[in-house]
């Protein structure tokens, strides 16, 4: 990646990152909306330590710069992508449960039950899944009405049994009967590439794209998902703790199969670097305009965290 290039992407990441907290910090305010009673304390206290709590905003990128590649407003992006973050991080929270994964970090902070409580974890969970719904229905996210409800219906489906949370349900079931290469993929496909595959999707969605256009974003999406869990299936065999900012070495120690544990570090690597290219033959019809999505694509298989 030429220097220059690098460091355009790396400012609108961060930009990005910072623009998407701000706004989910009023999202995630004390103030009562219309149809509500209250907003309790410390509901909004676990909820917010569930989502301001640092990260890179990698899939409210995705949006917002898919957004910006094919014109949509601006400001209805944002809201779109601060929706999905809505969704990213009561998985989060609820995959770190003793019930689920069991960690006592996120992020190099104490998860949401460890700072709290159980209950309270759960609570959180279920609120910011509601609030992402909230969010992309509301006139403040200025897009058409047929917008709007097909961004909705898309993320219930991304988030839902036939996506994520399916996903993680084979993943809980993949501990007791070990998958095939065809399920390690399915699984992966639904707990971890169905949000990235509607971030692409739904930045073509609020832009009003052609249908030509949003198959081919939301194909992209779906092999920057795979490189993001393949590149994360790696960091848990090669990275430590204090690197990730949560455990390391989870999945060999369950004895959890994974694309790298039947194929090898090695393959792996050289698997990422294909997806990479087969992403960034999909963005050639945008020319140079392309470019922040292709960078995406590269740090996703590359990076260390």
């Amino acid at each position: 990646m030429d220097r220059n290039m690098a460091d355009t992407f790396a400012a609108r990441l961060e930009a990005t990152g910072r623009d998407v907290a701000a706004l989910l910090e009023t999202l995630l305010s004390g103030t009562v909306l219309e149809g509500e009673i209250a907003r309790p304390d410390g509901l909004m206290a676990a909820m917010r330590h569930g989502v301001l709590n640092g990260g890179k905003r990698l899939r409210p990128f995705l949006v917002i710069e898919t957004a910006r590649l094919l014109g949509a407003p601006e400001t209805a992006a944002r809201r779109v992508a601060a929706a999905l973050e809505c969704i990213h991080c009561y998985s989060l929270i609820h995959d770190d449960l003793p019930a689920m994964d069991d960690d006592d970090l996120r992020r190099g902070q104490p998860t949401v039950h460890v700072a709290f409580d159980e209950a309270t974890a759960i609570l959180a969970g279920d609120a910011l899944l509601t609030l992402a719904f909230d969010i992309l229905s509301a006139p403040e996210t200025d897009l058409p009405a047929e917008a709007r409800l097909k961004l909705v219906n898309q993320l219930a489906r991304a988030s839902g049994v036939g996506g994520m949370v399916g996903g993680q349900s084979l993943d809980l079931s993949a501990e007791r009967v070990t998958p095939d290469e065809a399920g390690i993929v399915e699984l992966q496909a639904m707990k971890t590439g169905a949000l990235l595959r509607y971030a692409c999707a739904a930045g073509a969605i609020a832009a009003g794209a052609d249908e030509q256009v949003l198959s081919r974003m939301t194909r992209f999406g779906e092999i920057i998902g795979l490189a993001f869990q393949l590149a994360d299936d790696l960091l848990d065999v090669t990275s430590d703790a204090a690197t990730l900012g949560k455990a390391a070495g989870k999945d060999a120690g369950r004895g959890k199969a994974t694309w790298v544990s039947l194929h090898g570090v090695a393959a792996a690597r050289e698997r990422l670097d294909q997806l990479v290219e087969e992403a960034s033959l999909l963005l050639e019809p945008f020319g140079s305009e392309g470019e922040i999505l292709r960078q995406a694509a590269g740090f996703i298989a590359s990076r260390e965290r």
